[in-house]
């Protein structure tokens, strides 16, 4: 891991925002990847097995990022795949 990787940030829409300010605010020395899912949200109404599915692509997008480690700024995603 090396020190300018980012840190990856994920949510179902632009809520996650929110989080990522924060998370500059905290960390003004970091590089970070935002990802909003807009296309599938809200995440709250669909199946489990599908929200799942959403955050391991989530996730996998921000691993091809070189995220060097992820947040998920998701409620759901989190009650739900974690």
């Amino acid at each position: 891991m090396q020190k300018n990787q980012p840190i990856g940030v994920f949510d179902s829409g632009i809520g996650g925002l929110t989080v990522l300010k924060s998370l500059q605010e905290l960390m003004p020395q970091e590089n970070f990847v935002y990802l909003g899912d807009n296309k599938n949200a809200p995440y709250g109404n669909k199946a489990s097995e599908e929200i799942i599915n959403l955050s391991n692509k989530c996730t996998e997008f921000l691993i091809s990022k070189s995220a060097k480690i992820i947040v998920v700024a998701c409620n759901t995603a989190t009650g739900t795949a974690i």
